[in-house]
């Protein structure tokens, strides 16, 4: 019996090594630079080196791919060139001359990793792979990646000045994942393209077989870069980011940032789309509402301090009926410790409107925290 208890007992010790809780501090990764970010809100839950320039890859895949979505060209015929055959390493096998839907290269570049796919999309998109790279490094800078250069559109190691960091390719990311068709490209496991007789199975892992929360992403390797992964993951109703660069145990160091990162960060509700109701002021009172909610993860010890201030333009004796009213008349500032984390523009509607999925929202909501459950998980 004692032998039964003695058992049971470094079981659930060797179990509860590897569970973390809400308090639990996290551990190094293998990975030379890393990151961990919230998808709604961009918040850094965890980063290692994240701002520390390196060579990232195929990674650089991700932002080919946005831009032949965005080109509105994903219906198009590609005709492949010779020059794109000829790309080294990973390849989708492309045939000189041949006549592939652009969207299949896509799933090529995504999927299977193909530098030939790459260049094919280059060409088709951009014009010239040098046209496609003036692109490439147009939408950086235009979404806030600060310590990033292209040179190439697949991140072989034939340029020196072509380099990202763990924290520039999770704001990449984060951009990439607001559009629909990038979401469900990089979370397929498996492609067929019609005009073939194969399939493509997605490269990608933690998707495919070793993380039941994953979303998608991008895998990497070259002998300079060694391994790099981009990767996704969403949990009720929480989606995070997780980049890796120059990471041995890459795989697991993904688990273990994701599991880290749902165990300890809730994804907050601070503030619900509708009527501001905290507003007293006789002209604005019932009349004043924000346009969309604002999520934040937080842990259990920040909810407590998070803070909403109301700031609204003093009414003028001249406004009249809601009519010349300033749109918008005021904004939402939401704190976390006294530091800003975001911002809501205030409407007036004299209808003090708000959708009726709102209201629905809203009553759901008041009964959930009545008997002590909170939608966020």
């Amino acid at each position: 019996m004692k032998k039964v208890i003695l058992l049971h007992i470094v079981i659930f010790l060797m179990v509860s090594v590897f569970i973390p809780t809400k308090g639990s501090a996290f551990s190094n990764v293998s990975a030379e630079t890393a990151i961990l970010m919230d998808v709604e809100s961009g918040r850094v839950l965890y980063e290692k080196a994240a701002h520390k320039k390196m060579r990232i890859a195929s990674i650089t895949k991700i932002m080919t791919a946005i831009l032949a979505i965005e080109s509105g060209k994903l219906d198009e015929t590609v005709k492949v060139s010779d020059k794109a055959v000829r790309a080294e390493g990973s390849s989708i096998y492309l045939k000189p001359g041949e006549k592939i839907k652009l969207e299949h290269l896509v799933y090529g570049l995504m999927l299977r990793s193909g530098n030939d796919s790459a260049v094919a999309i280059a060409e088709h998109v951009g014009g010239s792979v040098e046209g496609f790279v003036y692109l490439m490094n147009q939408k950086a800078q235009e979404i806030g990646m600060r310590d990033t250069v292209f040179s190439n559109p697949h991140g072989l190691d034939d340029h020196e000045n072509h380099f990202s960091t763990a924290y520039d390719m999770a704001i990449l990311t984060k951009y990439a994942m607001e559009n629909e068709t990038y979401r469900e490209i990089s979370g397929t496991k498996v492609h067929k393209a019609p005009e073939w007789d194969r399939s493509w199975k997605n490269k990608n892992k933690l998707l495919t077989s070793l993380y039941e929360y994953s979303t998608g992403g991008k895998t990497g390797f070259t002998k300079r870069a060694k391994r790099t992964l981009v990767s996704t993951a969403a949990k009720d109703g929480h989606d995070l980011i997780a980049v890796t660069l120059n990471g041995p145990n890459d795989w697991n160091d993904h688990i273990s940032m994701f599991e880290w990162g749902f165990a300890r960060y809730d994804l907050e509700y601070v503030v619900k789309k509708g009527i501001v109701h905290s507003v007293k002021d006789d002209f604005y009172k019932g009349k004043v509402v924000v346009r969309r909610d604002f999520q934040y993860p937080v842990t259990d010890k920040e909810k407590d301090n998070l803070k909403v201030e109301v700031k609204l333009i003093k009414p003028d004796s001249n406004w009249k009926k809601g009519k010349d009213i300033p749109a918008p008349c005021g904004k939402m500032i939401i704190k976390l410790e006294d530091k800003t984390i975001g911002e809501l523009p205030i409407y007036f509607d004299k209808r003090g409107k708000v959708s009726l999925e709102t209201w629905f929202s809203s009553i759901k909501e008041m009964f959930l925290s009545m008997i002590g459950v909170h939608s966020h998980g």
